[in-house]
């Protein structure tokens, strides 16, 4: 786990208030017994994670596609190529959505704005060790030339159907 108590108490403070604001009928499916509390998230979110992430076109259009996410810090990282499409939507419109899905037990959602980062300034390092330690040193050739960015989340939603 990569994780402060400050980054726990922040993305605590963010689940509780997302927690809140949902309408009755996502209340009635994302019950306080079916929420994960942040320590339990970060604990359960270990490693590479798919996300299914969402952009928006010019048109306003949504566009939807995998992406290998990590979650560091609190927050979910996540790369690509520099000249993806899904990188020219986010520098023109920085909002995304993304999910990560494991059947019908756990449901992470996520919505928020892509903050692109930089994998080699010395802020990142931990990312950056993060990237290595999972893909190994091959990483270097391959992946090191990768854009990368960290979804700041506005609102974030857990599911989770506990055994029992």
């Amino acid at each position: 786990m990569y994780e402060t108590q400050a980054d726990l108490d922040r993305l605590q403070a963010l689940l509780d208030e997302s927690h809140a604001s949902m309408g009755e009928h996502m209340r009635g499916i994302i019950t306080p017994a079916r929420r994960l509390s942040a320590r339990e998230l970060a604990d359960t979110l270990q490693g590479m994670r798919l996300l299914s992430l969402a952009t928006v076109t010019a048109k306003g259009e949504p566009r939807v596609g995998p992406v290998d996410g990590f979650f560091y810090k609190s927050r979910f990282w996540f790369g690509s190529a520099p000249d993806s499409i899904r990188f020219r939507h986010i520098r023109q419109r920085p909002a995304v959505s993304a999910v990560h899905l494991e059947g019908e037990k756990l449901g992470v959602t996520v919505h928020g704005t892509a903050a692109l980062i930089d994998v080699n300034a010395p802020e990142h390092a931990g990312f950056r060790d993060l990237l290595l330690e999972f893909y190994g040193p091959s990483w270097e050739e391959w992946g090191a030339s990768a854009q990368y960015a960290r979804i700041d989340a506005k609102r974030m939603y857990t599911y989770f159907m506990r055994e029992g």
